[in-house]
């Protein structure tokens, strides 16, 4: 099978260094800047479980129109960066493909298929590109439980868990659906497969929108703000907000994720552990706010529940992702 990563950052370099070792499909990688210059001087690696990785990959651009139509597109850039790239994305996609996209926070995709709902968010999806041009339908879903970090050009890091959630968007099953897990499967990347996804996108969002959000406003790792009480507060002031959305919403998961331990949990971690927003933030790159905080807000103001720490910690956000941008 002809399978692209596009995006090689931090998960889909990883994702691409796992591919390319397991050598069972064509993989071309999509990259730019540094990191392309490096993957094409000397490959790919990937640090994990104390074990060192290399590959070589004889297929790397940053021009996608290059590349013959893709039979699986493993879609690993930020939620901000796709309308961007929505009209590569779409010319890659082979006649019988898809698009796995490997996201943070709520998908541009949310509404497919949902009873009585449809077309795009605009937070996410603001001219419909990906929604007109993508399509929805080639779409499939994937959360992404694998902390990794871009230590160098062509170099990752990865620490703690280590597997993909799948799923269509409408929760049914399909041959596209299996075809990817074989895939990821083949390279070695465990896969869940996903009852419910939205169910699960709101389980790994209560946590990614306190944790990650306030990574970057602190410039902390996950395991400080964990030690701090009075960040630690905020953290489950985040949490219990998302939550009270996605329940309203009908995914109530307040009686399954104890916000309390959750923000303990990260004291015990290793300090030097750092989330994927606080990477952006260090390197001075713009941050994935809508899919993490902005859209649960606009669903909030939709569903009238109140997010009185939301409404304070997503307009700081906002103003450092523009101080940045000015960099």
């Amino acid at each position: 099978m002809k399978i692209c990563v596009f995006g090689a950052g931090a998960v889909g370099g990883h994702l691409a260094v796992r591919l390319l070792a397991a050598q069972a499909d064509e993989i071309a990688v999509v990259a730019r800047g540094k990191m392309l210059q490096a993957i094409r001087t000397r490959g790919l690696t990937l640090r994990s479980g104390g074990q060192e990785i290399s590959v070589q990959v004889p297929l790397a651009t940053d021009d996608p129109s290059t590349l013959p139509p893709q039979d699986l597109i493993a879609v690993a850039l930020k939620a901000h960066a796709l309308p961007g790239a929505a009209a590569a994305i779409a010319k890659l996609i082979a006649p019988r493909g898809c698009a796995v996209f490997m996201l943070n926070g709520i998908p541009w995709w949310w509404r497919h298929g949902l009873p009585g709902a449809g077309g795009t968010l605009p937070l996410l999806d603001p001219d419909g590109t990906l929604w007109n041009h993508v399509r929805p339908e080639r779409a499939l879903g994937c959360i992404v439980h694998s902390p990794n970090d871009a230590v160098e050009p062509g170099v990752i890091s990865h620490s703690g868990p280590d597997y993909l959630v799948l799923g269509e968007p409408d929760n049914t099953s399909s041959e596209r659906l299996k075809t990817a897990a074989d895939v990821f499967n083949r390279g070695g990347i465990a896969i869940k497969p996903a009852v419910d996804l939205r169910r699960e996108i709101w389980r790994k969002l209560a946590q990614n929108a306190s944790g990650n959000t306030l990574a970057a406003l602190t410039r902390l790792t996950l395991g400080q703000l964990g030690a701090d009480p009075e960040l630690r507060q905020l953290m489950v002031g985040v949490m219990r907000e998302t939550l009270a959305v996605a329940a309203a919403l009908g995914w109530d998961l307040r009686a399954e994720i104890d916000v309390e331990k959750v923000s303990q949990r990260g004291a015990g971690r290793d300090m030097g552990v750092r989330s994927s927003m606080l990477q952006d933030t260090l390197k001075k790159r713009p941050l994935e706010i809508d899919a993490l905080l902005g859209q649960t807000q606009a669903f909030a103001r939709e569903a009238g529940v109140g997010v009185p720490v939301i409404d304070i910690v997503l307009p700081l956000l906002r103003a450092l992702d523009r101080a940045q941008r000015a960099d």
